[in-house]
């Protein structure tokens, strides 16, 4: 190994952690993994289907829009999105499954709009991360 290889490696050993491993309770790791395992909860499961439902940019503009918009029928809404009219529908499927959608016929269009509700549960659900 050269001289400047050394000193690098040195360095580098010397050097104090910064990130996220400098943090107060970084020593809690020294538990035994039993000890420090946090437990599966029921509400895991409702927490991963919402977080699924948001897990695409185009379903992320579509909540952004009918929450400023209120409700909105398909036609419109789907105008408002970078992609054609069937992936909006899809979509707007996914996010109705998980409840955060909500979408009725009215006058033989769809009609559609957010469920705050659900869009609650999903931040209490974020917030007890």
């Amino acid at each position: 190994m050269s001289q400047a290889s050394k000193r690098k490696s040195a360095k580098t050993a010397a050097a104090p952690p910064d990130g996220c491993c400098d943090l107060p309770g970084a020593d809690k790791l020294l538990l035994a993994p039993a000890e420090l395992a946090e437990p599966l909860r029921p509400e895991d499961a409702e927490l991963a289907m919402l977080a699924k439902a948001l897990a695409h940019p185009v379903r992320i503009l579509i909540l952004r829009n009918l929450l400023r918009i209120g409700t909105c029928y398909f036609g419109r809404l789907a105008d408002l999105l970078p992609v054609a009219a069937s992936t909006a529908s899809q979509h707007l499927s996914i996010l109705k499954e998980a409840g955060l959608v909500r979408g009725e016929i009215d006058d033989q269009r769809p009609c559609y709009c957010v469920d705050l509700a659900q869009l609650r549960r999903l931040q209490h659900l974020l917030g007890d991360l």
